[in-house]
């Protein structure tokens, strides 16, 4: 019986276009429902098989991290040509994107279920956000060249619909948010919202990432104690919020990372090109 999260809304037709190229890597949107189950079933490999989250049920019998939630994004896709097999086997790496217009079409952000993203959106009525989500790369692929291919699709994606800021959870290994204190207090000392775009977590879900002093925090140490991910979000220009919210079904610690596109910072701007050129296909 087919369950009502895999079918994709009534009359949804994801965009169909490469993004870029960088050597074998291609960064593409999923085109068909069969490349959506594809990444679905890469995101269990990393994130249930590698990494021990705990999914619903009937996700964990059919081996596929999926939600209602992947109904109605664009599930960008980075592929190597190189590998043998169909174009579902050539997936290495997935980004699960969200346009502010098409979520209040539906059922909202995946994200505000742990922090209050609704309130950042309505004091900003002027600026288009979209929401970044379900990274994933496989093991072996974990590799400046991937996030490369990776980076530059979002942000080819981000200039052909006009966005002005970029958000989404990121995620700490474990249900421990004081293991990760160093990481933690690093980032609330160093690259905290301001006002502007500060966002709370839900009421009852946070916890402050002030967890230790200044004086305590080798700034060296606490960068290398941090996940890919999050050191290319910093690199980038992104800034995080004060809170962060445990995911016990994922065992992950997550925090909100804000990324406005006025403040992308001018090196990557000049890597991949203002207008995302660089690695065009």
């Amino acid at each position: 019986m087919t369950s009502p999260f895999l079918a994709p809304i009534a009359k949804f037709q994801p965009e169909d276009r490469i993004l870029g190229r960088i050597g074998s890597l291609e960064v593409r949107l999923a085109a068909t429902r069969s490349e959506i189950e594809a990444a679905q079933a890469l995101r269990y490999r990393v994130f249930v098989e590698e990494m021990g989250a705990q999914l619903p049920a009937e996700a964990m019998l059919q081996k596929r991290d999926f939600d209602s939630v992947d109904r109605y994004c664009d599930h960008l896709l980075v592929l190597d040509t190189a590998l043998t097999g169909s174009t579902e086997e050539q997936i290495v790496g997935t980004y699960r994107l969200l346009r502010q217009e098409v979520a209040a079409r539906h059922d909202g952000f995946y994200s505000q279920n742990e922090f209050d993203v609704m309130d950042l959106v309505s004091r900003t009525p002027d600026k288009r956000f979209l929401e970044l989500g379900r990274s994933c790369v496989l093991s072996t692929y974990r590799i400046r060249r991937t996030l490369e291919a990776l980076w530059q699709g979002t942000w080819a994606y981000a200039l052909g619909h006009g966005i002005d800021a970029m958000f989404g959870c990121a995620s700490f290994p474990g249900a421990r948010p004081y293991a990760h204190a160093l990481a933690l207090s690093f980032l609330n000392q160093t690259a905290a919202a301001n006002d502007e775009w500060n966002v709370r977590a839900i009421a009852g879900r946070g916890l402050s990432m002030d967890m230790m002093p200044a004086e305590a925090i080798n700034p060296r140490a606490a960068i290398a104690a941090m996940p890919p991910l999050v050191k290319g979000y910093l690199r980038v220009g992104a800034v995080v919020s004060g809170e962060a919210v445990v995911d016990t079904a994922f065992q992950t610690t997550d925090v909100l990372v804000m990324l406005p596109v006025k403040q992308i910072n001018g090196r990557y701007l000049n890597h991949y090109g203002a207008d995302a050129s660089r690695f065009a296909a």
